[in-house]
């Protein structure tokens, strides 16, 4: 996962990682060693905050430099 874009969009909405927790339903300590690397995320906060921020998971996974979330067909 590339961890410094997790931080680059929370930044770029002036959001909070409190705030990110929370949504998160986490508490910030844990959401701070994500954003950090010194966790690795599991999948389902990926697809959180791939919803959070609206792009896609491969973006946040640094599989592409594309934000846009697939087109559901």
């Amino acid at each position: 996962m590339k961890f410094e874009r997790i931080r680059d969009l929370r930044e770029d909405q002036d959001k909070t990682q409190q705030e990110v927790a929370s949504y998160l339903k986490m508490q910030r300590s844990v959401y701070r060693r994500y954003e950090s690397g010194e966790r690795e995320a599991p999948a389902w906060v990926i697809v959180a905050l791939a919803d959070y921020y609206r792009v896609s998971t491969d973006y946040l996974l640094g599989r592409t430099t594309e934000k846009a979330p697939y087109q559901v067909k």
